[in-house]
């Protein structure tokens, strides 16, 4: 080797157009080396250098910038991104997280970048909650999960589909009035209505869903109860999410048992309902009257019995799938109907024209029809402004980069959590006038809806994974407020404030949902036809 080198040095000194001596030959051959090196280097990185990272607030070693959470996200990270961006790359710990906090990059995202935006992060809780992730809403994007969203839009959630559960909203909405009139009758001061709302909701999906509804001994749904434990797991702090070095912490803390016996209770819960679908199923085969109202596990078995679909199920996909409804229907559409009728309560002027509507609409009917309810149009701008304002996932489900990607001119790695902020994206002054007030006027002359196409409207997400659940939701909601809106009128308790907007509280608790702190209590005064 040192003669080899020694060598070319001697061809080289050979051929200078001048003299060297072998110390300056050395100092020159090293330069040139060093030049060679240097441009080689240039080369390569300008060849592999992605773009720039979005811009990120300063953070500490180790937590990254978990600590600028804040107990409401949606409102800490909008506070951040007015001053980083509307796209702002956080770590969490040992997780990069990107929060998209505008119209225009969530519309990049659906349009340009849906497939590799569409897997999600495989969370803690979500891995023990929903069967190994094996449900709709956090399965990894691919073929699995295009036949089983495929199944749930077209078999489950499909407009006939909703139209045909008309018969339950109907008796859950009357039983409510019948118990909101008998607590007049009774001259009770005022009403707890979100609790009543609440059981109500969680009732129609209960019922939609199971076949029948889960009644604590106090009135309130024992459905709906497990279905806000589940969102508020699903959100809770993880050691394992932010630093899977440390996931044994999670045993430590108790979050882990505490998942684990959810898991149980709902598991136990789930084999009671479908062993006690299958006995029905036997009953009908064995020639028995078989009823022509089915519910959602009841129209899944006959997918599978008629061979209808994609994808063969077993007990495990099942129990997900309901899993997936029972969540994601229950406590969004409870959520949405406290708030809507929070705001009214807090708008008389907005109550009373919503009023006049629904009654000149309904005339002197003695039921309410949903018919009549598709053609409120100013009740339709109330639940949007609603959901503008207060969207029940301010924070989108979380959603995963598949690959690297370019958004908005900055580089975004592989395996990056993403959170769309729809609260942020719905308050932004730039599509929104007096975007902090609750102003259902706004949607009478504009052609803005909530379907996925508007991104300065997304409640209900958009693209590949947005709600399938959309319809379903927006029916309840639209007609239980129809008829809280039509059989009675609202004030407050006689001991309560004059002030509309300073006796109901309006504060926030984090879920994966957001919902009230404070029940809304009124008193309803019978409306006489």
């Amino acid at each position: 080797m040192e003669g080899r080198t020694s060598m070319l040095l001697q061809v080289v000194l050979k051929h200078l157009p001048f003299e060297l001596n072998p110390t300056s030959f050395v100092s020159l051959f090293s330069f040139i080396i060093a030049i060679v090196l240097l441009i080689k280097l240039q080369t390569v990185t300008r060849r592999n250098k992605p773009d720039l990272l979005p811009p990120s607030p300063p953070k500490f070693p180790f937590i990254g910038n978990l600590h600028q959470l804040g107990t409401l996200p949606h409102r800490s990270l909008t506070a951040l991104s007015r001053k980083y961006g509307s796209l702002m790359l956080l770590r969490l710990g040992q997780t990069p997280t990107l929060v998209v906090s505008s119209a225009h990059m969530a519309k990049e995202i659906t349009k340009s970048h849906d497939v590799v935006f569409s897997d999600r992060p495989q969370t803690t809780a979500a891995k023990i909650l929903l069967y190994g992730c094996t449900d709709v809403g956090f399965l990894p994007y691919g073929e699995e999960w295009r036949l089983k969203r495929k199944i749930c839009v077209l078999g489950l959630l499909s407009l006939k589909r909703v139209q045909s559960f008309q018969y339950i909203r109907e008796e859950e909405v009357a039983d409510l009035v019948n118990k909101i009139r008998q607590a007049c009758s009774e001259h009770d001061d005022h009403v707890n209505i979100s609790q009543m709302v609440i059981a109500t909701s969680n009732n129609i999906v209960s019922r939609c869903l199971l076949g029948e509804k889960f009644e604590a001994g106090d009135g309130k749904s024992s459905f709906g109860n497990l279905a806000r434990k589940v969102m508020v797991l699903l959100a809770a702090f993880s050691f394992g999410n932010f630093f899977p070095s440390l996931r044994w912490m999670d045993f430590v803390t108790g979050l882990i048992p505490k998942l684990n016996a959810t898991f149980r209770e709902l598991d136990t819960f789930f084999d009671e309902v479908l062993a006690q679908h299958k006995a029905a199923k036997r009953n009908d085969d064995d020639g028995h009257h078989r009823s022509e109202k089915k519910d959602f596990v009841d129209i899944l078995h006959q997918l599978q019995h008629d061979d209808l679909l994609d994808i063969e199920l077993n007990q495990s996909d099942i129990k997900a799938m309901i899993m997936d409804f029972f969540t994601g229907g229950s406590d969004t559409t409870s959520t949405a109907l406290e708030w809507a009728f929070a705001e009214l309560m807090r708008n008389p002027r907005t109550m009373k024209k919503a009023q006049e509507e629904v009654r000149r609409m309904m005339g002197k009917k003695s039921k309410v029809e949903e018919t009549d309810v598709r053609k409120m149009k100013f009740l339709e701008c109330v639940v949007k402004e609603t959901l503008r304002l207060h969207p029940p996932l301010p924070l989108s489900v979380p959603r995963e980069t598949r690959s690297g990607v370019t958004l908005g001119g900055y580089y975004v790695p592989p395996k990056t959590t993403v959170f769309m902020n729809a609260w942020a994206i719905q308050r932004d002054p730039e599509f929104w006038e007096r975007p902090e007030e609750f102003v259902p006027e706004r949607f009478e002359n504009s052609n803005v809806d909530f379907k996925g196409q508007d991104f300065e409207l997304i409640p209900f997400g958009s693209g590949r994974r947005g709600c399938p659940g959309l319809s379903f939701g927006i029916a309840s909601l639209d007609y239980v407020l129809a008829n809280l809106l039509y059989w009675f009128d609202w004030k407050l308790p006689t001991e309560a404030s004059k002030s509309t907007q300073q006796a109901i509280d309006m504060s926030e608790i984090f879920g994966l949902t957001v919902v009230k702190k404070q029940p809304i209590c009124v008193q309803p005064i019978p409306y006489l036809i």
